[in-house]
């Protein structure tokens, strides 16, 4: 895994050639992020294969942090169909290409970012809260 990360963040390093600097790239990114969310959208109001039924989950009193993960979910019903899915993971990946350019701008290893949050959660398992 360490060494998928390694090459997607240096081939972002050698391809990102208009968006350099630290402005371009965090405004490119909160873009990239509104058109994962909006394809996300249309997969319920433009296509249909979601659906969202959302509303307040009553949570008992006595429930346990370990219940919560089975009384909450994702409010989503129906399956994502392969166009939508195509869709999304195409933004998911531009998404990822400006999360790669920060890190490098930042001089952030993204492997060394993913070992840290994986040992923070295996830590803290359901405690984590995120």
């Amino acid at each position: 895994m360490e060494q998928l990360t390694d090459q997607f963040q240096d081939t972002v390093r050698s391809l990102l050639i208009r968006h350099q600097s630290i402005l371009d790239i965090i405004s490119k990114g909160q873009e990239t992020s509104a058109r994962v969310n909006r394809a996300v959208v249309k997969s319920v109001t433009s296509c249909g294969c979601h659906a969202v039924n959302a509303r307040k989950k009553p949570i008992p009193p006595d429930a346990s942090l370990a219940d919560l993960k089975e009384i909450l979910d994702s409010q989503l019903e129906g399956a994502i169909c392969d166009n939508c899915q195509d869709i999304i993971a195409a933004e998911l990946g531009k998404q990822l290409f400006y999360i790669a350019a920060l890190a490098n701008a930042l001089d952030i290893s993204l492997s060394d970012v993913l070992f840290q949050e994986l040992k923070k959660l295996q830590t803290l398992t359901i405690f984590n809260l995120t």
